[in-house]
């Protein structure tokens, strides 16, 4: 801390990009500052919200770099954060681009969803947001219009061609000028102009009725109504035809939620929202925000509407507007309402599980008689017939697993002869390190398992001269929590705390899940790699029924030549393997 006392009263009046470290030299954040004295500082004095507080506790170190304006700073933000991606910036990871509706410029076109843009390669619509509907479009047009649909044009006509979707490139001579009607129409549609394509279909319907043509009139029928459907879904409309996001934020104290409508060729296509924590002022989050989301160039529309905002950045990176009146402010303001609603759907959900967990804590240490556990650890072993045994630790920090503190352990089956022993090398080894590492020790201990676990625990907490508070989590017949028991084997009864039951009963789950999860790893390592895969004529299969009848390597060195028999080895296998590790032939 005294380093970083140091280094504040050094700061430059001037701006630039911060990164803030923890403790392994790791990068946590980076902010971009119009003046790095002011902003580096106001993370180290005063008092802050929870969010705030907890990027400060693992604040270890930092540095920075100055840049010679606001606009540069604000780049270079958005290229450190795509570099490192600090634990607590907003991640924008999915670099994927939209789809896109590619009419092909080759002699005999094409409608193609796409992901790259090429401009060489013909006339692109979009991007769509939304996938399914990119496609849905090019599924509809292709039935529409006798487009080529073939990537490589085949010597004989196909079904499409039968079927009038196709006119026939392959069996006929056709000049691209037979094309362009078409071409011209499905322009039109992607522009937004559906009236015309719907009245040239109908004028089709009623004439294939009219020549008792049943089926194809049905099929034209079916056309407009997949079309009127497309239309309906996109009722939000404006009649310029052009590609626009309109992008408008809402905050808490904690969150900033932000919410895009995606309009493509003037209409609605899709909608997004994004939800996260955020440690500088709203505003400028919402500008990092922009900077990062549209770092991908096809992802930028024709204009980007905006609320007003008193930034004067984003108008040098991106075609940004702020609508002040008719339709496109009226987008703005249903943009924000829906980015309220978000926001206050989530702090009210997040305000009661708050609570819930606030009275599960209390309620665990009322039963146990201490004080409300902060950090909660929880210890279960894993093992099939006393091999591959393995154990598992989860931690819980104010009720929230805290996954980046789950711990493995590897037990050498030798040094244990059952679960009680493993706990308490388990126990051991985890508190040794936290002490030897000088970390924090938990408030409460949960073990899975009755009373011989919890003896075995508290043997190694003596050893270590340590005194925590420890518990049981005991199961019934279904493998499900049932209740509690203490330091002194004795039975807690839970039924006047639901809410701490319910804690338990996720503690035990995820300490369970986590060390199955990591002995069927373990398993599957070892019916994979062994000393068995040096010996000729045993293969992966031979292998994995050794493993299964005789349980473990150590079982299979033990055995005798007439063990390998008894489980339907060949006789020149049995000879092998027992040769392999005893140097001799056997019996």
């Amino acid at each position: 801390m005294e380093q970083i006392k140091n280094k504040l009263g050094l700061l430059p009046a001037k701006p630039g990009v911060y990164l803030m470290k923890n403790n392994k030299n790791r990068i946590i954040y980076v902010g971009k500052a119009k003046i790095l004295k002011n902003r580096v500082k106001s993370y180290f004095h005063g008092s802050h919200d929870q969010k705030t507080q907890q990027l400060v506790s693992q604040i270890a170190d930092f540095e920075y770099i100055v840049t010679s304006s606001e606009l540069e700073a604000l780049v270079l933000e958005c290229n450190l954060i795509k570099k490192y991606y600090p634990r607590y910036n907003i991640m924008l990871k999915d670099d994927k681009t939209y789809p896109y509706l590619l009419l092909t410029s080759e002699k005999h076109p094409r409608i193609l969803v796409t992901r790259n843009v090429n401009r060489k390669m013909g006339k692109y619509f979009g991007p769509y947001p939304n996938a399914t509907a990119a496609k849905e479009t090019a599924r509809l047009l292709n039935r529409v219009f006798p487009l080529r649909k073939c990537t490589h044009i085949p010597h004989e006509p196909c079904l499409y061609f039968h079927i009038g979707q196709c006119l026939g490139p392959c069996i006929n001579q056709l000049n691209p000028e037979q094309y362009q009607d078409v071409l011209d129409k499905i322009t039109s549609f992607l522009k937004g102009n559906q009236k015309d394509i719907i009245r040239w279909l109908e004028e089709k319907m009623n004439s294939a009725s009219a020549n008792l043509q049943f089926e194809n009139a049905k099929e034209y029928r079916d056309l407009i109504q997949a079309i009127q459907t497309i239309s309906e879904k996109q009722n939000i409309t404006l009649n310029d035809f052009r590609n626009r996001d309109f992008v408008s934020y809402r905050f808490s104290d904690e969150l900033l939620c932000i919410q895009i409508f995606y309009f493509r060729q003037g209409k609605l296509v899709a909608r997004d929202n994004f939800l996260f924590p955020y440690y500088e002022e709203p505003e400028e989050a919402f500008v990092s925000f922009l900077l990062q989301y549209y770092d991908n160039k096809n992802k930028i529309p024709d204009e980007i509407c905006l609320p007003e905002n008193k930034s004067p950045l984003l108008n040098h990176l991106l075609p940004v507007t702020v609508p002040k009146r008719g339709k496109t402010l009226e987008i703005i303001k249903l943009a924000t309402n829906n980015a309220e609603t978000v926001l206050q759907e989530r702090t009210s959900l997040e305000k009661i599980k708050t609570e819930k967990t606030l009275l599960a804590l209390q309620g665990l240490g009322e039963l146990l008689d201490i004080d409300p556990p902060q950090i909660i650890e929880a210890f279960d072993i894993s093992s099939i017939s006393g091999t591959n045994i393995v154990g598992g630790m989860v931690r819980f920090v104010q009720g929230k697993p805290c996954r980046s503190h789950y711990r493995k352990f590897n037990i050498d089956s030798s040094s244990v002869n059952d679960d009680t022993s493993s706990m308490k090398q388990v126990v051991f080894r985890r508190y040794d390190r936290l002490l030897s590492e000088n970390h924090q020790i938990p408030d409460l201990i949960l073990l899975d398992g009755g009373k011989g676990q919890i003896t075995a625990a508290l043997n190694s907490l003596d050893v270590l001269g340590l005194s925590i508070p420890l518990a049981g989590m005991v199961k019934n017949e279904e493998h499900t929590t049932r209740t509690l028991i203490n330091a002194d084997g004795a039975e807690i009864d839970l039924a006047k705390y639901p809410d701490a039951f319910r804690l338990i009963q996720q503690i035990q789950e995820e300490v369970h899940r986590f060390a199955i999860t990591f002995h069927r790893q373990k398993r599957i390592k070892d019916l994979t790699s062994s000393e068995l895969d040096l010996i000729p004529g045993v293969g992966p299969k031979r292998k994995r029924d050794l493993l299964l009848n005789l349980g473990s390597l150590a079982n299979i060195k033990q055995s005798s030549v007439e063990d390998f028999r008894k489980i339907g080895l060949p006789e020149n296998i049995a000879l092998a393997i027992y040769s392999y590790f005893h140097g001799e032939t056997g019996s």
